[in-house]
């Protein structure tokens, strides 16, 4: 191969051999050659956690670490996603994008992917994760904090900061693990999800090392969590960040746990106080649930900083084949997720 190369770049420099600077000549052909080289060891780098990356451009791709794909479990049915002939790449309006393959973590698409960028409640499928190792009983009582009320942005009871349309939670109050579960995962709740985090672990801040320590147990090595609900801390927001291709792994990690997927394709609902005298009302942020065949339930998120976001988690038409999808920083997100999708199961077989 880099005889070839050698070859051409020798014809093409060799006018200036005779007529030009030769010294100058000479340092070109090196710079090309090393960029040849760099180019070979990262297409080699690539195709360990591409599909029969030789059928399609490999242009979008950065270069991936081997180890990126360890941690997926490769003793299912054996088969992997192979991209058809003639595909084109697809470009999407998000900052960045990531489509894997859960069972052999091939990568279906890639724009962008290791970025390190805010990705706001997206955030929170980690934390179910910690939730579902962590509590034993999800019936159990979790009192709420004050500092749990203390947060901004979608709160139970207010879909948005300057929208309330139920109760909201108070002091005191008495509810089961279950049903902040829940509203962490459909109202896309932050005092949900800090109640979560300071009952597991006594304070947010010790559950967020566990939350970067189960970052470093997948292998991922593009994210830093600040906050159990994905809200950045003020003055430390570049601190607060993951990637399209680590959230798309965390979430492939979590399909173990059915409990997360049963709780995300829920659409509406409410829970009480264990006394029985407040209730709370539940709606799924998700627009496209049940709006889409095979979806197996998905997370939203926004933040002024981290822009709109959205995870998804969907099945091959046969299916036998499971696949997650992350849109970071899209105002089209709900547009580009159908494309994302119809794009992947109508380029991708499994073989």
């Amino acid at each position: 191969m880099f005889n070839i190369i050698y070859t051409i770049l020798f014809f093409m420099v060799l006018p200036g051999i005779f007529f030009g600077n030769f010294s100058g000549d000479l340092i070109k052909i090196k710079n090309k050659l090393f960029v040849a080289e760099r180019k070979q060891e990262v297409l080699g780098e690539e195709k360990v956690a591409m599909g029969n990356s030789e059928t399609g451009s490999l242009n979008n791709f950065e270069t991936m670490q081997k180890k990126d794909v360890s941690n997926f479990d490769l003793a299912g049915s054996g088969l992997v996603p192979k991209r058809k002939q003639n595909c084109t790449d697809l470009k999407l309006w998000a900052g960045s994008s990531v489509a894997i393959d859960v069972e052999s973590g091939v990568i279906l698409h890639y724009d962008e992917g290791r970025k390190q960028t805010q990705i706001a409640s997206l955030t929170k499928i980690m934390t179910a994760i910690l939730a579902v190792e962590n509590i034993e009983d999800f019936n159990e009582e979790v009192i709420i904090k004050k500092e749990a009320l203390n947060v901004p942005g979608t709160v139970v009871g207010c879909p948005t900061s300057v929208f309330c349309n139920g109760n909201r939670m108070y002091v005191g109050e008495k509810v089961h693990a279950i049903d902040l579960f829940k509203a962490m995962l459909l109202n896309s709740a932050n005092d949900a999800a800090t109640a979560l985090a300071i009952h597991i672990s006594g304070s947010e801040d010790k559950f967020v090392e566990k939350m970067n320590k189960k970052v470093k147990d997948l292998g991922l090595i593009d994210t830093n969590f600040c906050t159990s609900s994905g809200l950045e801390k003020d003055g430390k927001e570049n601190e607060c960040y993951s990637s399209a291709y680590d959230i798309a792994r965390i979430g492939a990690a979590s399909l173990k746990y059915d409990l997360i997927w049963d709780t995300m394709k829920i659409t509406e609902g409410q829970f009480y106080s264990t006394d029985g005298k407040f209730v709370h009302l539940l709606k799924n942020t998700d627009l496209l649930l049940g709006n889409i065949p095979n979806c197996l339930g998905g997370k939203t998120g926004f933040t002024p900083l981290a822009g709109k976001a959205l995870l998804m988690g969907s099945v091959d038409p046969t299916g036998k084949h499971k696949v997650i999808t992350v849109l970071l920083n899209d105002e089209k997100r709900w547009d580009d997720m159908k494309l994302l999708l119809n794009w992947v199961y109508n380029n991708y077989e499994w073989k």
